[in-house]
């Protein structure tokens, strides 16, 4: 039987989404065979924006058309035609769905009572409780027990069930007092702190709406949220006097001395970082002034309107920024909210919603992130001033998954941080060039390197450079493990690594393993990023390197030794390889499940191998893939990839005495995230 849940608030921009994002998100935690339900929309044909940035998380892929019910305009026509469209396309979803989160309307088309009842008579027929989400936002703790009554009048009138009530953006002064006013309600009651930021506009969003031009800065920060509007109206001093965290200012485009002001304050650390700045009238500074604008080099978006100061504020004011698939500031923030301050498995234990025997990249992501969080490691960061870099490592710190250090100048990296609008306060900066450890490492690294003619000039410099520097780092104990990559080359990221911290005792080779996140389970495949052609001995290492990999992350170790032939049906100088690589394996861990040489269909495909392996403990149920090469392995997992739409986390480095990780040029912010989170995980076992 499928288990749902439905959201319903009484009145728009009741946060509804931010707490629904919340709860799918957990609802993902447990199974992939969950599923968003939203009854009314504005329009069939056109996405919606709430149901899409569920989907961006994950679930049941099914067409379009059977996410949504009906529209307001059919309601407004025929609540009861309505109503069995709605019933319609539910059961469509939920005859393939273990849990639905059913999502109720917004709120801005009809009166209020006639939708929160038409809302109660939806989840009554769908037979789904009701979370009901209610603000305090501008309401006392009394009204806030009233509104919560009067919705409980309702749903109850209309045979709906109340199931939990969140009040949603909850002042830190009144936390209290709310929470005493809602205690004697018959139903569990959460609260949520206020988070202005959810409702927030984007900068692009407030660019639109004044028909602006972006004349200067990085277009990437037109997505950054603009956390309130300063009319630039007065004298200097005073504007300065009313800029807050995120304000968005607006002054005349000829008013240089404001315009010059604005520019220095937002890259000040004695001032708020600003979102913008708008120019209005049509108007911009002379030409001399722009020029020594330009030269600046500012990433502050700065936008010119056609519109006057009196209609630029005018179409600013009350702008209301929803949360989308985009939005990842919004997106953290939310979530972090929600876990917080809402007990979700609780409700998913009341719903009946299990947690199924398949693993999913979400759930594998998550116990990834809290396998980090349960014992935070510090981790240094080399390419400090990377905006991707500088974006993971607030979500990282936010998140309390590691204490990090960044490396590089650090007026370069606040700057960068401060364009976007990104909280790294509780971060460690340290500049090589200039840091007194510099000495000692360079006489550290020049014995390590004695032997190679290294001098304690050439030393100094070599130390100096941001992976040599970090690395240093972790060979002394200052960090428990590095990342890096995004701007560096692999050789660049490692090579220090091979002469400073060397490889593990009983360990012959450096390896890498890719975690390949499949729908329903992870696999890990090895080599497919370090070693061209291994001997059987390092193919050995490299097994029970990714052996133990595996079972640092909860992967069951059943390793396969891949090759063309299975078993003793084949020979030649690769499958013997092959070969004597497993009777290594087995003569140094008895312990571990291992099969080979296999073929990849007999490892994965039960089948195939009671066909060809049918007494063997690994054959069909295999979890760790060694590949005999890298061109295989790398193929291999590209192909799986982009083939079967799999999450590739890594490469993950193993082998060395400390965990230093490097990244794709090409990695993305989610890639950074997860690459610190597994080193942190690394250095946890270090420390065991």
């Amino acid at each position: 039987m499928t288990r749902s849940l439905y959201v319903a608030a009484a009145q728009p921009y009741s946060g509804k989404s931010a707490v629904a994002l919340g709860l799918y998100e957990h609802m993902l935690r447990r199974s992939a065979d969950v599923a968003v339900f939203r009854p009314v929309v504005r329009s069939l044909s056109e996405p919606d924006p709430t149901v899409e940035l569920l989907r961006s998380r994950g679930g049941v892929e099914l067409d379009d058309s059977v996410y949504v019910g009906t529209t307001y305009a059919d309601v407004h026509r025929s609540p009861d035609d309505a109503l069995g469209q709605i019933m319609d396309r539910y059961r469509s979803l939920a005859g393939r769905a273990t849990a639905v989160l059913v999502l109720g309307t917004d709120f801005t088309d009809v009166g209020a009572p006639a939708e929160l009842q038409f809302n109660a008579r939806v989840a009554a027929n769908l037979g789904a409780p009701v979370l009901f989400v209610v603000t305090a936002h501008q309401r006392s703790p009394q009204e806030v027990r009233f509104a919560v009554d009067l919705a409980n009048d309702v749903l109850t009138a209309n045979h709906a069930s109340l199931a939990r009530v969140i009040v949603n953006r909850t002042h830190a002064d009144r936390m209290e007092s709310t929470r005493a006013a809602v205690a004697e309600l018959d139903v569990p009651v959460d609260l949520l702190p206020d988070a202005p930021i959810l409702l927030a506009p984007s900068v692009r969003r407030l660019t639109e709406n004044i028909e602006g031009e972006l004349l200067l800065g990085d277009p990437e920060l037109l997505g950054r949220e603009a956390q309130g509007v300063v009319v630039a109206a007065m004298t200097l001093p005073n504007v300065l006097d009313h800029l807050r965290e995120g304000s968005i200012v607006i002054t005349p485009g000829d008013r240089t001395d404001i315009v010059l002001a604005m520019l220095s304050a937002h890259r000040s650390e004695t001032f708020p970082s600003l979102s913008g700045l708008i120019l209005s009238g049509g108007l911009r500074p002379d030409e001399a002034v722009w020029r020594l604008i330009e030269g600046t080099g500012a990433r502050l978006p700065v936008i010119s309107t056609p519109l006057d100061t009196f209609a630029t504020a005018a179409a600013l004011a009350g702008a209301r920024g929803g949360i989308h698939a985009d939005s990842l500031t919004k997106i953290e923030t939310a979530l972090e909210l929600v876990e917080t301050s809402v007990d979700i498995e609780k409700v998913l234990d009341d719903l009946a919603v299990e947690s199924v025997g398949a693993v999913t990249p979400l759930m594998f992501q998550y116990e990834l992130v809290e396998q980090a969080r349960s014992d935070p490691r510090r981790v240094v960061l080399p390419e400090g001033s990377e905006p991707r870099v500088l974006r993971a490592a607030a979500t990282v710190l936010r998140r309390g998954m590691a204490d990090l250090t960044l490396l590089g100048d650090e007026a370069e990296i606040r700057g960068v941080a401060t364009d976007l609008g990104l909280d790294i306060s509780d971060a460690d900066i340290i500049d090589p060039t200039t840091s007194p450890m510099r000495e000692s490492f360079a006489e550290e690294y020049q014995l390590l390197r004695a032997h190679k003619g290294v001098t304690l000039d050439a030393a100094a410099d070599i130390v100096a450079d941001v992976s040599y520097f970090g690395t240093l780092m972790v060979h002394r104990g200052l960090a428990q493990g590095m990342v890096s990559g995004a701007v560096h080359t692999t050789a660049h990221t490692i090579r220090p690594s091979f002469e400073i911290i060397k490889t593990r005792p009983g360990v012959s080779i450096v390896s890498s393993v890719f975690f390949m996140c499949l729908a329903d389970r992870v696999l890990v495949y090895g080599d497919c990023a370090v070693n061209p052609n291994p001997t059987a001995e390092q193919l050995a290492d490299i097994a029970i390197s990714s052996a133990d990999t595996a079972a640092q992350f909860g992967v069951v170790p059943r390793v396969a030794m891949l090759s063309y032939s299975t078993g003793a049906s084949g020979s030649g100088a690769d499958v013997e390889r092959v070969r004597t690589a497993t009777d290594l394996v087995t003569e140094r861990r008895p312990d571990l499940s291992v099969e080979g040489p296999i073929q990849y269909d007999a490892a994965v495909d039960a089948s195939v191998a009671q066909t060809k392996l049918p007494d063997s403990t690994v054959a069909g149920k295999a979890t760790v893939f060694i590949f005999p090469d890298l061109n295989t392995g790398n193929n291999t997992y590209k192909a799986v990839q982009r083939s079967a739409g799999a999450l590739a986390i890594g490469p993950v480095l193993q082998g060395l005495n400390k965990p230093v990780n490097d990244l794709s040029r090409g990695a993305l912010v989610d890639d950074i995230v997860h690459t610190i989170a597994i080193t942190a995980v690394q250095a946890q076992g270090e420390h065991r």
